[in-house]
């Protein structure tokens, strides 16, 4: 059964870019326009299903609070048809349907009787309210003296107590405190439980993947995508590592237009000691890697635990906008850890051909069995999540890791605190 359907709804606005230019308009009975279309949602044709988990993904100024106003009956559409079947109780705009001169008590009545509870149904539920709200002795003080915090507190607890048949949520959730989000998303799980319909909204891709059946991507008021909702989320995820991705590239390429000298270290590491296999586009390449103790010295061996340095240098060969220098450690083949300066929050320059970059990680192992290592290094542009590979080479460097005084079982030695109790007899 669908309880809310959209046949290519859409939505107008006028914008003025005076406060004036209305009047002129309305004096000259629209003989002259002074404002400009703004179509806040566009051709908008969907259904939702009773029980269903609908979220709404999109950038600040998608569409998202329009669309969500247009099926609480809040906006009439310019153009199209919405049904809605059921009774609607909605969390969107901060203290929207509350009168600020109002209590708290007062506005929890007057929601009731806007959703078609009488004053004894909805008192019957005014314990319960005032219980998930938590905002004691202010529900009977003026909305105008809460914070936003209470107001989401009393607005959510509102909504989710008279009973409703779809239940719309926007971002005002993330006004809440953690302890607060926390308790609604348990009740709205027993929403769900309970076969009510929720639309959320939100920006937290986490909640969407966690808590959808289907979700929809708006962009500029019009439909990007509308299908099962992990796929949804990963996709716009990935649309916005996109677009910060060429956000930065962009930037860096405008800084790297200035004349400079190449960037040359002081320490360049030349030296690759094995004949590894390596791969990449070759605007850049990895010069080479070594290993030293804590105090700078070159290691070919090591006793765990203890601190190591793996120093990388790496050349561009053309433009890196957001150069990434990387490696990966392998025992006995398998790859065992790794890091890269944007794993871990560092940020470099960019290249230009022929500047060349020198990175030290240091690198605390654990207490390690005798085994030989295997460093690769590696050099990329771009960032974690989408990024090109310049170089990498296999298996560059050996380090190997001699006995300890005790023996390890297994790769590795986890620390442990051994507790001994009383010993029964039976």
């Amino acid at each position: 059964m669908n309880v809310i359907e959209l046949d290519r709804a859409s939505k107008k606005f006028k914008m003025y870019q005076r406060p004036g230019a209305r009047l002129k308009e309305l004096l000259l009975f629209n003989r002259r326009r002074y404002h400009r279309e703004h179509w806040a949602v566009r051709d908008i044709s969907l259904t939702i299903r009773k029980g269903e988990m609908f979220c709404i993904v999109g950038e600040n100024g998608s569409g998202k609070s329009t669309l969500l106003k247009l099926m609480l009956g809040v906006l009439e559409p310019t153009g199209g048809t919405i049904t809605v079947n059921g009774r609607v109780t909605a969390l969107i705009e901060l203290g929207l349907g509350f009168n600020p001169e109002f209590t708290g008590r007062d506005n929890v009545y007057m929601n009731g009787a806007i959703l078609g509870l009488s004053k004894a149904q909805t008192a019957e539920r005014l314990d319960q309210i005032l219980e998930f709200a938590e905002i004691g002795s202010y529900i009977d003080q003026p909305v105008k003296t809460y914070s936003n915090g209470m107001v989401v507190r009393l607005a959510f607890a509102v909504a989710i107590h008279l009973d409703p048949d779809i239940l719309i949520v926007d971002e005002a959730l993330s006004v809440g405190d953690i302890y607060f989000r926390q308790r609604c998303m348990r009740k709205i799980h027993e929403l769900r439980s309970r076969g009510v319909t929720i639309v959320y909204v939100t920006h937290d891709v986490g909640d969407v993947k966690m808590l959808g059946d289907r979700a929809l991507w708006l962009r500029d008021g019009r439909i990007v995508e509308l299908g099962d909702a992990r796929a949804v989320a990963t996709n716009y995820l990935a649309a916005l590592v996109k677009k910060d991705a060429d956000y930065l590239r962009a930037k860096h390429h405008e800084e790297s237009t200035v004349s400079r000298e190449p960037y040359r270290p002081k320490e360049i590491i030349t030296s690759l000691h094995r004949a590894a296999h390596r791969h990449g586009d070759g605007r850049g390449e990895i010069l080479g890697i070594e290993v030293c103790e804590e105090k700078g010295r070159p290691a070919g061996s090591v006793r765990t635990p203890c601190w190591i340095i793996v120093r990388i240098s790496a050349r561009a060969n053309q433009e890196l906008a957001l150069p990434i220098i990387g490696v990966l450690l392998r025992i006995e083949g398998a790859d065992f850890t790794g890091t890269n300066t944007s794993r871990e929050d560092i940020q470099l320059p960019p290249m230009l051909p022929g500047d060349i970059c020198t990175v030290d990680f240091h690198l605390k192992l654990p207490e390690l069995s005798t085994a030989r290592f295997t460093l690769t290094p590696g050099l990329a542009d771009g960032t974690l999540l989408e990024y090109r590979e310049c170089d990498m080479v296999e298996d560059a460097l050996e380090i190997v890791v001699e006995q300890g005084k005790d023996p390890v079982y297994g790769y590795m030695h986890i620390p442990c605190l051994a507790v001994t109790g009383s010993a029964h007899r039976a």
